[in-house]
């Protein structure tokens, strides 16, 4: 049984991709006997390793790692399968005595945890969503986001007409049980005490600059070998899996689409408007988060704050 004092502490790392969240957090469970708990929405796909920029091998044997490579790229995942799948994990690092460090830049995902997010426990259905994606594309999104402004107008006003992914899960929540998507947003709150550092970048350009290097790196490292492997394998990339950021793009530079330059343009700008949409989720505003650089003397308050957060009863 965990120690009484820590059984409910939780640490959790965020902020825009490319920022070093992955590195701090490594550090952080060697120092503090932690356990790094995934939750990013694409490091969840085996196969896809170096697109999603995945911690090494060497490390996940080094600290144990949880929520990594868990279902292929053709099978089904939602948020509320990661909450479900989460608490488990967090509950079962706890009672090992060990810190549960919660690291991702999905927002949803982060939050759903930090926050208590109710979830619909309605599975996809692929009939109905197949249904409704031919919908979407005969008649437009603008007609399908009316829809559910029919039903859950609390949804539709929260959702933009263009998400149709998110548009078309809040009406397969409400056509397969007879409630709105809106019920089951509500925060529940915490069960868990939780320190939140955010990892913040020196500037948005050089921010920019280390991505562009990133993605480099990343193809130098095979990464353009690795999308051939899934496409041998069979994989549609149609798939949702397969809207992370250059995987789509890459694809259609084997097949003679599009040159290899072009790509990484499109790549390097898909990445500017994630760290955009990253910027929504985690605001520098927002008191609950602490703010950091990562240079010497960020690293050194992240810590402090940490000894003073263990330290708590």
């Amino acid at each position: 049984m965990a120690n009484p004092q820590i059984k409910s502490q939780i640490l959790a790392i965020v902020g825009p991709t490319g920022v070093g969240k992955s590195n701090l957090a490594f550090l952080l469970a060697k120092s503090f006997n932690g356990e790094i708990v995934n939750a990013d929405s694409r490091q969840i796909y085996k196969g896809m390793d170096i697109g999603t920029s995945k911690p090494s091998i060497q490390e996940r044997l080094s600290i144990p790692h949880h929520l990594f490579d868990i279902i292929n790229p053709d099978e089904e995942f939602s948020l509320f399968a990661f909450l479900e799948l989460v608490q488990n994990i967090l509950q079962d690092v706890l009672r090992k005595g060990k810190l549960p460090i919660l690291v991702g830049g999905s927002g949803q995902y982060i939050w759903g945890v930090l926050e208590g997010w109710k979830t619909p426990p309605v599975p996809p259905d692929t009939v109905l969503r197949k249904e409704l994606e031919e919908f979407a594309q005969k008649w437009g999104a603008i007609c399908l986001h009316q829809r559910l402004e029919m039903v859950d107008p609390i949804s539709a006003e929260k959702i933009l007409p263009g998400n149709v992914r998110r548009v078309i899960r809040a009406l397969e929540v409400f056509q397969t049980i007879g409630i709105p998507y809106s019920f089951f947003q509500k925060k529940q709150g915490s069960i868990y005490d939780q320190l939140i550092i955010g990892c913040a970048p020196n500037s948005r350009s050089e921010l920019f600059a280390t991505i562009d290097r990133r993605i480099h790196s990343m193809l130098d490292s095979g990464w353009l070998e690795e999308v051939k492997t899934l496409k041998a394998k069979g994989y549609s990339f149609q798939l949702p899996s397969f809207s992370t950021m250059g995987y789509k793009e890459l694809s259609l530079v084997l097949s003679g689409e599009l040159s290899l330059d072009s790509a990484i343009e499109k790549i390097k700008n898909a990445h500017r408007r994630l760290i955009r949409r990253q910027g929504n989720w985690f605001k520098e505003g927002d008191t609950r988060i602490n703010w950091v650089t990562l240079d010497s003397q960020g690293i050194k308050s992240v810590w402090e704050r940490i000894d003073d957060f263990r330290a708590q009863s």
